[in-house]
């Protein structure tokens, strides 16, 4: 889209609204405005029992910004079927180097085999894609992504559609109206990511 860029697209995540292309490849993308809203509720998640476990015997590590071009191009490459087109990435890394983007990575030593990444407004974190190249390694993303967000008084966990793993890990679904008047609020609590 000629003219859109991260100043825009930041006003597209204000409003309620995120992009997608039809592939990789796609030259221009659309804007999406779902009638529910996948959210994580920060103040009550908890892992599982099997996940806690995991985390305290696990040789994993996980770094915060360490690698998010990494991360975006697995999250673009791991799904058969991406809307993370090359246009879209762009404007994702140009986020993040405003610092608006951010990015959880899991590391099997110095391989990258898990990670997110998703973008901030206010106390708002709009989680865009994960990938998993290890067992549990997206698990493991997401619940230091909880963490984080909890310690830096976020309120808003946005994962877009519910699908059956989202709902596995705790995922709830509400309505457009009430995902809004959370946008709202969240979006004017000030605090950082970082």
């Amino acid at each position: 889209m000629t003219g859109f860029g991260a100043e825009e697209l930041i006003d597209c995540y204000r409003r309620g609204a995120f992009p997608m292309a039809e592939s990789r490849w796609s030259d221009g993308f659309y804007l999406m405005e779902p009638d529910t809203r996948a959210v994580f509720p920060l103040d009550t998640f908890k892992p599982s029992r099997s996940m806690e476990k995991f985390r305290r015997k696990t040789s994993l590590t996980v770094t915060i910004n360490q690698a998010f071009a990494d991360v975006i191009g697995a999250c673009a490459t791991s799904h058969p079927e991406t809307w993370i087109s090359f246009g879209i990435e762009g404007l994702y890394r140009d986020l993040h180097d405003r610092n608006l983007a951010h990015s959880v990575e899991v590391w099997d030593q110095s391989r990258l085999v898990g990670g997110l990444y998703g973008v901030t407004q206010g106390g708002a974190f709009f989680g865009e894609s994960m990938f998993s190249r290890a067992t549990n390694a997206s698990k493991l993303a997401l619940i230091h992504l909880i963490e984080r967000l909890r310690d830096r008084r976020f309120t808003l966990l946005d994962a877009q559609y519910m699908t059956d793993h989202l709902a596995s890990l705790g995922a709830i679904e509400i309505s457009r109206d009430d995902y809004l008047a959370r946008l709202r609020r969240a979006i004017f609590i000030e605090t950082t990511f970082d």
